[in-house]
C-alpha cells in the first residue's frame, strides 16, 4: 500500500488517480497514525519551501517521516516540491528541510534570459540504474514546473539529470529515499510507469 502524504499543499487526488490507473493500492496519510502503518510513502508538493516545511511542521509529520524512513525503511519519493524538502535548506527560504539527503536548492539563473519557472516536458539522462527507471525507455519524458532546483552534495546522490539551460538535477536517491523533481501524475504513460514501478519496490 502507497500512502500519499496530505499536508496541504499538493494535489493529492491527482496523484491517487494516476497511482490506481498504475495497478497500485494507494491512500491518504492525513495524520500521523497514517505515516506509521505506511508500507511506502510519497511526499507530493508544490509552492514555496518555507511554506512546505511549516505545513508539514503543523501537523506534526517531520518526526514520523522521519522515523518511518530512517528506522523503518519505508521507500520514501518525493515528488516537485516534495523531493526539495527531502534536503537541508533552499535558497528560497529559511526553513529548514527534513534532512533525509545533504542537498540544498537554488534558483535557475535567469540573468541571461533564461525564462523561470521551467515549465514544460523533458527526457532524463540516468546517472545510475535502479529498479524505479527500469521500464522506461530513451523516448520517456517528464513534465516539470519548478523555479528551484536540487544540488546535492554528494554526486552519487544524483539518479537522473534534465536540462534547462544548464544540466541539473531530475531524480535522486540514496538507500529507501527517492526523489523527483517532475510531476509523474501529469507525465502520462512515463509517469503511470514510474509510479507503478515504485510500487513494486
Amino acid at each position: 500500500m502507497i500512502s500519499v502524504i496530505d499536508y496541504g499543499v499538493a494535489n493529492v487526488g491527482s496523484m491517487l488517480n494516476m497511482l490506481r490507473r498504475a495497478g497500485a493500492e494507494a491512500t491518504v496519510a492525513a495524520d500521523c497514525a497514517a505515516i506509521e502503518r505506511a508500507d511506502r510513502l510519497i511526499l507530493p508538493g508544490i509552492g514555496a519551501f518555507d511554506h512546505g516545511v511549516d505545513a508539514l511542521s503543523a501537523r506534526g509529520f517531520i518526526p514520523s517521516i522521519r522515523r518511518r524512513v530512517l528506522e523503518g525503511g519505508v521507500p520514501l519519493l518525493g515528488v516537485c516540491l516534495g523531493m526539495q524538502l527531502l534536503g537541508r535548506a533552499s535558497a528560497e527560504g529559511a526553513a529548514q528541510g527534513l534532512g533525509l539527503i545533504d542537498a540544498s536548492c537554488v534558483r535557475f539563473d535567469s540573468s541571461q534570459g533564461l525564462r523561470v519557472p521551467h515549465m514544460g516536458w523533458a527526457h532524463l539522462s540516468v546517472r545510475r540504474e535502479h529498479p524505479l527507471l527500469g521500464r522506461l525507455d530513451a523516448t520517456a519524458r517528464f513534465y516539470f514546473v519548478h523555479s528551484y532546483h536540487v544540488v546535492c552534495a554528494d554526486p552519487g546522490d544524483v539518479l537522473a539529470v534534465a536540462t534547462y539551460g544548464e544540466e541539473f538535477t531530475a531524480m535522486i536517491h540514496r538507500r529507501n529515499i527517492l526523489g523527483a523533481q517532475f510531476h509523474p501524475e501529469k507525465s502520462h504513460r512515463f509517469g503511470m510507469q514510474l509510479l507503478k514501478s515504485f510500487s513494486e519496490l
